[in-house]
């Protein structure tokens, strides 16, 4: 699929209105930098070969309209079909775009730099709240996860396809002794268990996938907790097993947000895989 016919479709999209049309339904809208979107309906009849999974191979993620909120499209979606965008329509509406990966870089950099200062100062002594985020991100990046609102207080769930994900993010250069821990109850409402390692550099240092029937059935509990030791599921780390590296998207990604290290590793189990 050629991305500048694409953008150009995008383009030929916005230099008209389209208010006698059934665009409005469509729930998947293709976004250009500029704010520009299109519905994913149109350029499936106007695009040759247009596939969602080829743009997230290139980099493109999801983001929904009820996650990121974004005024612009409401007023954009008006001037489009001559409607109002229903609430209940917003809710369902997911984006699909491509992120400014050397903004994102160059930031992680910078980030990074002011975390040391203030970490050797002894202001803080953790940044939970930042490597969660920035977790997540990559994983929604590598995967190609869609982020819904939650039914229940969670606030937002993350899906591939149908299958909900369960995503863990551990922060540091190394694991707690006691290994990542998660609650009992959302690994049984998941069908995947997807764990983003950070090193303190905010980079990924690993990586793994596993099935959440598997995580429930192979590790003991502990009341309403699972604890998954490195010593006890290191064999599924993306560094050491290609068993579910068919589930990574954007390679692209993956390795740019990888230390060299496991960078390296990887090489070997996607050298063969092609835009």
């Amino acid at each position: 699929m050629d991305l500048d016919n694409l953008e150009s479709h995008i383009r030929a999209f916005n230099e008209e209105t389209h208010g006698r049309t059934d665009y409005y339904k469509d729930d998947i809208y293709i976004v250009l930098e500029n704010k520009l979107y299109a519905p994913k309906s149109f350029l499936e009849k106007k695009v040759e070969n247009f596939n969602m999974n080829v743009l997230l191979k290139k980099g493109f993620i999801f983001d929904s309209l009820d996650l990121i909120g974004d005024d612009n499209f409401s007023k954009w979606y008006e001037k489009q079909f001559s409607r109002k965008l229903k609430r209940v329509h917003a809710k369902k509406t997911l984006f699909l775009h491509a992120p400014d990966n050397k903004s994102i870089f160059d930031a992680i950099e910078t980030v990074n730099k002011c975390y040391e200062v203030l970490r050797n100062q002894k202001i803080i002594f953790n940044g939970k709240k930042l490597p969660v985020q920035l977790g997540e991100w990559y994983a929604k990046c590598i995967f190609g996860l869609v982020q819904k609102r939650s039914t229940s207080q969670r606030g937002f769930d993350f899906f591939i396809g149908d299958k909900r994900v369960e995503v863990k993010v551990v922060w540091g250069d190394k694991t707690s002794p006691k290994g990542v821990k998660l609650r009992k109850s959302l690994v049984d409402l998941s069908d995947y268990v997807i764990i983003i390692y950070l090193a303190r550099n905010f980079m990924i240092r690993e990586v793994c996938f596993l099935d959440s029937d598997f995580v429930l059935r192979k590790f003991s509990t502990k009341g309403h907790t699972v604890f998954l030791k490195d010593v006890d599921i290191s064999g599924y780390f993306f560094s050491k097993s290609a068993k579910h590296s068919d589930k990574v998207i954007n390679v692209s990604a993956l390795m740019k947000y990888s230390l060299p290290s496991l960078a390296m590793n990887l090489t070997e189990n996607f050298k063969s895989d092609g835009d």
